[in-house]
């Protein structure tokens, strides 16, 4: 099979066009290629997680975003495609109609997915591109609107929850000790469960604070103790200092520290020492899933 694929993926900070092409008779790394990537700091997140719905401006940026994405899809003549909507668009009173316009303006197709869907697509992609088929392992993925935590044990989904704690909840100050406290007791429990659990971290945020830390150049392992480090380094800074101290966007530069936060939390809770941070995002997860489910139909 050879064909030019895309996802799309809108998330609560985010949103990221993904263009690639999949050739089977190709040889090594010409089998996967990447074309072309493209975020857009859309802030989904911004309005939903104050006013309960996408604001009439940042409905009008997404329309311009998607003309502009399916432009893109047309410049590489990209044949299948799948946009998917996260946490902000699933809380939004008004995520359908938003959706419905986006396909009136555009012609193209978005589906607003649950957050065991979102989990189920990370996971199935983790265990084929990573070494997890022995073990247990969490896969957590940290983004504006919420936290998914996926247990895998033995290369198998054992259990998936997604969590309403997410950067931009946390900066708009909609999480709740009660949370913290249902999310750290789930952990907890999972911990008990599945013992010597291994934390796979996934989402900008998490790679970007690996690529910051002291062992960037280990095997994408990056310690408790260098994240407790950095966050420590990061969290009294303004948000000007952190984007000229590490030239972080200003997008960026405000989220890095509540997931850091986050992500010591997940870890505190299930004894785990070191994240293994193997750089699988959402649009891989769809694209990729996209080209098996195509290939599988051959």
């Amino acid at each position: 099979m050879k064909k030019t694929l895309a996802s799309i993926d809108i998330g609560s900070n985010g949103a990221r066009l993904l263009i690639k092409r999949f050739d089977d008779n190709a040889i090594g790394l010409d089998r996967v290629k990447k074309l072309m990537f493209i975020r857009v700091p859309l802030r989904l997140g911004k309005d939903v997680f104050t006013l309960g719905k996408v604001s009439k401006e940042r409905e009008d940026m997404m329309i311009h975003m998607m003309k502009g994405y399916k432009q893109f899809m047309k410049l590489f003549k990209v044949e299948a495609y799948r946009a998917c909507a996260t946490s902000a668009m699933r809380d939004a009173e008004n995520g359908m109609d938003v959706i419905k316009k986006i396909k009136q303006e555009t012609k193209l197709d978005i589906e607003i997915i649950k957050g065991s869907n979102e989990a189920m697509l990370l996971v199935n992609n983790l265990v084929e591109k990573t070494d997890s088929n022995e073990g247990n392992f969490a896969y957590v993925d940290v983004g504006g609107g919420s936290t998914e935590i996926s247990l895998i044990h033995d290369g198998t989904l054992a259990e998936s929850h997604s969590f309403n704690i997410g950067t931009l909840r946390l900066l708009s100050d909609h999480v709740t000790p009660q949370m913290w406290k249902e999310m750290d007791d789930d952990l907890a429990e999972y911990a008990q469960k599945y013992p010597n659990i291994q934390l796979i971290g996934s989402g900008g945020n998490i790679n970007k604070l690996f690529k910051l830390s002291n062992e960037h150049q280990s095997h994408k392992t990056l310690s408790v103790q260098e994240l407790q480090r950095l966050y420590g380094l990061l969290k009294p800074m303004s948000i000007e200092e952190r984007m000229e101290t590490y030239n972080l966007k200003d997008d960026r530069a405000d989220v890095i520290v509540p997931a850091g936060r986050i992500f010591l939390d997940v870890a505190k809770q299930m004894k785990c020492e070191k994240i293994f941070v193997p750089n699988i995002s959402l649009a891989d997860s769809i694209i990729d899933g996209l080209y098996r489910e195509l290939r599988d139909k051959e």
